[in-house]
């Protein structure tokens, strides 16, 4: 190998401990001269250049040299730790036992995710045939619902004998509810504490209560008929009722109830709407629902001391417990439980009679309609993750709404599917330890564990060398290719002391030359050498050098681009195409831009600069010196010859003469003559207009360079003829008595128009006058008229 020397160092400038040189062979590398044995060790990273400049693309990595064997690009994974396939029947309508059923598969996955890579897997789903299912008849026992409990009481034997076509393990449990029993929402005086309906035919009402636990889930439906049939109806004063505190022990209380890890419904009957919480600020219950199960002797004991849970907290415990909800209420409050049915996972809503009697048609349609639908599910993801569903249903093609989530109308034995994608954050968003994430359908207790392992470290940190030699005798640990300096090193390889530095010397190792920065203003120096600065949103360097001072970045741009899109930025000058120069690369160096349309260049009128015509007289303008818009015509130049040698009009004969002798003159009669001459390329055809205001034709064979012309002149001119002086007095005369005319006519016109309107007037006063008779007031009677004060008293 050629070895090239950079720099000579004297000896004081050299480093404790080891003699060291920079070789520049292929790639930067480390000698060491230690005693008779002299160690290269390549490696990727150059002098001066940062440890994070490891980090790039692959292709990035391998054009700047890095092996592919050393070259770490990990890929994320998706592992199946446990993955039974999904079973067809459970096995128990023909005796035997059903051992395991298995409707969802994998059940645990382990991801290893690459940050913005997305991971996907499979998961499938598939109804059992003859899958257990448990049902718990959660009823309102107030006193309007007494005409209910008759066809609630015969719903057990009819709802066995139905199931039966379903699934041959059927369970079924009773409880009931009022409300608190505190006012206002019940009275508590002592008589209606003990008989809230106030009679005693045919029997007295059932004292109040919040929630009773009756009967746990049995598969004996007789027993269900007689527990129902001896319930009494109770009552309260205010129409909503206490079922959300109902519905919450009913849930958690699993032991007291029955509930098994199969299917779990919960058929909810009222004919009123619901408390929730805060009302229970009305009778002083303040503290909050704690969602714990409280029966003691089947009877919940925290109703007057805890509040009406929310339906927020009711929907997270129903889905944390898989329970399938089921509203059988009255057509008049059908529509607040409407409103549940975004709220909760997997409910129906079903419109009750007015005594119940269609509630078997209730539960078996919702139970068909909540079964037939998958709707995916799962747990919070950690912060920064993202998941996506693809749903393939039975019939081959996504499933509808949902967001990929739900499939609907699957039957008993169908098969549906879940693409599921999880795509973890930046390791910076992300936790490096194992987490986990559980994928589940609503309502059904089986899930996938998802197990998430993010990619955040690189495998070669595992096979780290401390006190490497590659890192300036053990000074450093070498960690995937680059020297982490132990404390009090510095350097890439960990080639400097960092008290020992001078940095005036360093300083002036990292200056081109007194006046300039240290390294340009680009950098920083680090023992001696410039460290410049990197682009780390893009490849390319900014700056790089011995001293910082080049840069791909600061070369001249033409049109928005750098070097014109002809070249490429080296140090800051242009390295132009072959075909291109100037100090953007803009100019093409051929000069087929500039040739005109007779091929000449520029017309013969300039020259060819850059690819573009500079004209050498100012007239002429375009692309190639085409045009002259202040130049006269060929026509118009010659206009003063013809006229002089064929009508001796405007030269003097000397001067037309001396002039005029290129021009070779022939003469034709009239202009028709000159339209049957052939077109050519030099002929033209003028007209002209002489002295005397007459068109002159004539036919003009010439260049505008060439010495000498032709011209075919017609000696017929076209001139003006004179004015017709008798037309234009007749006009005049004739204008200008029908002129007076008219003067005349409008006079007479408007004068008459003036008489018309004074006589109207004059006629309109004469009969508005009117003579009036009443008393002259100069006149005096002669007779008097005297009246006698005293005349009526006699």
């Amino acid at each position: 190998y050629a070895l090239k020397i950079i720099k000579i160092l004297k000896p004081s400038q050299l480093l404790k401990g080891s003699i060291m040189y920079i070789c520049h062979i292929h790639c930067y590398g480390v000698c060491w001269y230690k005693g008779s044995v002299n160690v290269c060790v390549e490696a990727f990273l150059q002098v001066g250049q940062h440890t994070w400049e490891r980090c790039d693309t692959a292709a990035a990595l391998l054009r700047r040299g890095c092996p592919s064997h050393r070259l770490e690009d990990p890929r994320g994974s998706a592992v199946l730790v446990k993955n039974r396939n999904v079973t067809f029947r459970s096995g128990r309508r023909r005796g035997g036992r059903g051992g395991r059923v298995t409707q969802l598969q994998p059940q645990t996955v382990r991801l290893h995710l690459r940050p913005g890579e997305p991971q996907s897997f499979e998961v499938r789903f598939r109804r059992v045939e003859d899958y257990p299912v448990d049902l718990y008849y959660l009823m309102d026992l107030s006193f309007s619902m007494e005409d209910d409990l008759p066809n609630v009481k015969k719903l057990g034997a009819d709802l066995m004998e139905e199931m039966r076509n379903v699934t041959s393990d059927f369970r079924m449990g009773f409880g009931a509810f009022v409300d608190k029993t505190v006012m206002p929402f019940i009275s508590v005086a002592k008589d209606m504490l003990e008989n809230p309906c106030k009679r005693t035919e045919p029997w007295p009402c059932s004292p109040p209560f919040t929630y009773r636990h009756i009967l746990s889930l049995t598969a004996d439906g007789g027993v269900f008929a007689r527990l129902v049939g001896g319930q009494r109806v109770s009552g309260n004063l205010d129409w909503p009722e206490g079922g959300m505190d109902a519905l919450m022990q009913a849930a958690v209380c699993e032991e007291q109830i029955g509930w098994r890890n199969v299917t779990r419904l919960l058929v909810f009957s009222t004919d009123a709407g619901f408390h929730f919480a805060g009302d229970g600020k009305l009778g002083g219950v303040v503290l909050p629902n704690d969602g714990l199960c409280h029966l003691q002797g089947n009877e919940y004991t925290r109703g007057n001391s805890q509040d009406y849970p929310s339906v927020g907290h009711i929907a997270e415990t129903l889905r944390r417990k898989n329970i399938q909800t089921i509203f059988a209420v009255t057509e008049d409050v059908a529509h607040l439980y409407e409103g549940l049915r975004s709220i909760f996972p997997k409910c129906a809503v079903g419109t009750l009679s007015n005594n119940s009697h269609n509630i078997l048609q209730i539960i078996v349609e919702a139970y068909n309609a909540l079964t037939s639908e998958v709707v995916m599910e799962n747990s919070k993801l950690p912060p920064g993750y993202h998941i996506s569903y693809a749903s393939r249903c039975e019939d081959g093609g996504p499933g509808p709404g949902g967001r990929g989530r739900r499939c609907s109308g699957i039957s008993v034995g169908d098969e549906v599917s879940f693409n599921v994608s999880i795509t973890a954050p930046p390791c910076a968003a992300a936790s490096r330890g194992p987490l986990r994430v559980v994928i589940k359908p609503q309502g059904y207790s089986e899930e996938v564990e998802v197990l998430l392992s993010p990619i955040c470290e690189c495998s070669c940190q595992k096979d780290m060398i401390p006190h490497s030699p590659s890192c300036s005798h053990g000074n450093g640990s070498l960690e995937c290719g680059a020297c982490r300096c132990k404390e009090g090193r510095v350097g890439t390889f960990c080639e400097c002391v960092k008290e020992e530095a001078d940095e005036a010397t360093d300083s002036r190792l990292c200056r081109r030359d007194n006046s300039s920065e240290v390294c340009s203003g680009h950098g920083e120096c680090v023992c001696g050498r410039c460290v410049c600065q990197k682009g780390g949103q893009k490849p390319q360097r900014l700056y790089y050098g011995p001293f910082c001072e080049c840069s791909d970045r600061s070369c001249g741009q033409h049109r928005g681009l750098q070097c014109a899109g002809h070249g490429r930025c080296v140090c800051g000058e242009c390295v132009c195409l072959p075909a291109f120069g100037g100090a953007a690369c803009e100019c093409p160096l051929g000069s087929e831009s500039c040739l005109s349309a007779d091929g000449q260049i520029c017309g013969g009128r300039g020259e060819c600069r850059c690819g573009a015509c500079i004209c050498r007289d100012e007239r002429f303008q375009g692309r190639t010196c085409e045009l002259c818009p202040s130049c006269p015509d060929v026509c118009a130049a010659h206009r003063g010859c013809v006229l002089c040698r064929a009508f001796s009009l405007g030269l003097s004969p000397e001067e037309c003469g001396r002039r005029c002798a290129h021009l070779n003159l022939t003469l034709v009669g009239h202009p028709g003559v000159l339209a049957t001459a052939a077109p050519s390329a030099g002929l033209h055809r003028c007209m002209e207009v002489d002295t005397e205001g007459c068109r002159v034709h004539f036919a003009l064979s010439a260049g505008e360079k060439e010495p000498s012309a032709c011209a075919h002149v017609a000696l017929e001119r076209e001139c003006p003829s004179g004015p017709n002086v008798m037309l234009i007095t007749a006009v005049l005369s004739g204008s200008v008595v029908v002129l007076g005319v008219a003067l005349l006519l409008l006079w007479k016109l408007l004068t008459s128009l003036h008489d018309r309107r004074e006589f109207a007037r004059f006629q309109s006063e004469l009969e508005r006058r009117r003579w009036n008779r009443v008393n002259n007031p100069i006149y005096r009677s002669a007779i008097t008229t005297v009246v006698n004060p005293k005349y009526k008293e006699h």
